[in-house]
């Protein structure tokens, strides 16, 4: 995620990291390309190159637009709604920190809180390597014991592993008359809303924009820009390169940034900072736990958050 102050508006125009620039400057150079070559044509040979009524485009990129915008909604608004899970995420784990020193009031050896704490730690970082495939599980692992670690290389779904032996510590603590019927209840409700996070974050990874509707709008989108010099090359002349440029700047643009914003788990400079987000839970609870040597929490790091 791109964090940043808001630059001014001379600065505005030249900021490159952050942009989406980069990933269209392809794209614009052909258009620009392309536009130069038709108005050169249209002076030089004008019998070679065809020209259209400029008329049709100015009604297809109104409808274009309307296009692309309704996709950009949806793809925000999955990525807003993943953040919004995240965020539920850390709400859940602090007060499961909360909530567990009653166990330590009624008698309970610190070693059952110690175990909830540490194994909810765990499930933030498998639910990072679990929706954001490629991230090392090390920090996953860590707080693990041995007999923990064995059930958790050979899950097929690990952060649910790790709920299930949340669970278990529960079970256990009802059974030995550690905690009441309500106090459960309490525990593992919280213990819930885990899950239904990590249920939340796997129906939006594994359910895309559906391909039909990005498909129509990318051939639109560049069928609109590759006519669009024949269309405007006689009104326009050599404005036409630039004028083009810009509106590919535009169209391309927006249809990269849906993409980035359709997938809030990958690892484009879009995407959610779900690896900071886990080791701010990790920070949170460890210091819940009494620890003091804490690193500090995430920072940016050439404006990206990760």
């Amino acid at each position: 995620m791109i964090v940043r102050d808001r630059p001014g508006l001379l600065r505005l125009f030249f900021i490159l990291r952050g942009s989406i620039v980069l990933r269209i400057l392809p794209q614009v150079l052909v258009i620009f390309a392309l536009s130069a070559g038709v108005v050169w044509g249209r002076g030089a040979h004008p019998g070679w190159t065809p020209a259209f009524n400029g008329a049709p485009f100015a009604l297809l990129g109104i409808a274009l637009s309307v296009f692309l915008g309704f996709r950009n909604n949806a793809c925000y608004d999955r990525w807003w709604e993943a953040r919004k899970d995240w965020g539920q995420l850390v709400q859940a784990a602090r007060d499961l920190a909360r909530q567990t020193l009653i166990i330590e009031r009624e008698g309970e050896p610190k070693a059952a809180r110690r175990q909830l704490l540490r194994l909810t730690m765990a499930f933030a970082h498998a639910c990072v390597c679990h929706l954001r495939p490629g991230v090392d599980a090390t920090k996953a692992r860590k707080p693990l014991s041995s007999s923990q670690l064995a059930g958790f290389e050979a899950s097929r779904n690990r952060p649910d592993f790790l709920l299930r032996q949340m669970g278990q510590v529960l079970a256990d603590l009802l059974a030995g008359r550690h905690i009441s019927d309500m106090q459960y209840a309490v525990l593992d409700g919280t213990v819930e809303r885990m899950s239904a996070v990590l249920a939340a974050c796997e129906r939006i990874r594994n359910t895309p924009v559906p391909f039909g509707y990005t498909l129509l709008l990318h051939r639109t989108a560049y069928l609109f820009c590759f006519l669009l010099p024949f269309g405007f090359a006689d009104v326009l002349h050599w404005g036409t390169p630039f004028i083009t440029a810009l509106v590919a700047y535009t169209f391309f643009g927006l249809d990269a940034l849906g993409d980035e914003l359709e997938e809030p788990f990958g690892t484009r400079a879009n995407a959610l900072p779900i690896e900071a987000l886990a080791d701010t839970i990790e920070i949170n609870l460890r210091e819940a736990l009494g620890e003091t040597d804490l690193p500090p929490l995430p920072q940016a790091k050439g404006h990206l958050l990760m």
